[in-house]
């Protein structure tokens, strides 16, 4: 079984909204319900569970409702921290998932869903335990000093990737990190992927078939407000 974990969880300080940037609409739907839709059309995708604050429970209920979304098994209560809400997440899991399932875990800022991908992800789980889709570089990399900002060298950016949504692992491996880890390193390590480098779960990275966009800022928004229609093209004709 292949299950997808939409973690939506966090306040969006930086975005400076009154809510939360994955519920504010975008031609009259929130963000999650665009991504919500588009997995539970993926035929590779079996189940979803949302993890999110208790006070948006409701809200994720009607435009479920709204949207005829099948797949969604469960909406669970996000913690205080990134880790934490994954953690909520996998134990909601435990009782019917198998330790070789998969888990996707896509983040709501990353406003796409990339079904080829994904379908390539699930595969490279079966074959190296763990997987993440990632945006080539094609410009010139810099490292750069923290403080000063002075450019010190090129990074060849054939090594470099940005990661983007989702990640993925067999069910057991990433629930046995998140049980075992300690709150310190749950705290320094806010992604699934940085989880399971530290304990030596090896990632694939598939190339992302899309503009890995992500939504942290009023003008990440507006960026999304005029891409809605590309990256959701057949579900919007439906609609």
């Amino acid at each position: 079984m292949n299950i997808l974990m939409l973690m939506m969880a966090g306040s969006g300080v930086r975005f400076g909204a009154d809510i939360p940037k994955q519920f504010i609409q975008v031609d009259g739907k929130p963000v999650f319900s665009y991504i919500l839709r588009g997995y539970d059309a993926c035929e590779c995708i079996d189940r979803m569970v949302v993890v999110t604050h208790p006070d948006w429970h409701r809200t994720v209920e009607e435009w479920r409702e709204r949207e005829g979304i099948n797949k969604l098994a469960g909406i669970v209560n996000g913690g205080d921290t990134r880790s934490e809400s994954v953690r909520n997440g996998l134990e909601f899991l435990r009782a019917s998932a198998q330790d070789t399932d998969v888990i996707l875990i896509h983040d709501a800022t990353h406003p796409y869903v990339d079904e080829t991908g994904t379908q390539e992800m699930i595969e490279a789980v079966i074959q190296y335990g763990g997987a993440t889709l990632g945006e080539r570089q094609y410009d010139t990399v810099y490292q750069m000093d923290a403080e000063t900002h002075m450019l010190q060298k090129v990074v060849p950016r054939e090594q470099i990737v940005s990661g983007a949504s989702p990640e993925a692992f067999r069910f057991g491996d990433l629930y046995k990190i998140y049980h075992e880890s300690t709150e310190e390193e749950m705290a320094q390590m806010t992604s699934a992927g940085a989880m399971a480098l530290h304990y030596g779960i090896p990632m694939k990275v598939i190339a992302l078939n899309a503009i890995n966009l992500k939504i942290t800022y009023p003008v990440d928004m507006e960026v999304f407000r005029h891409l809605v229609h590309w990256y959701f093209p057949e579900k919007e004709e439906q609609a």
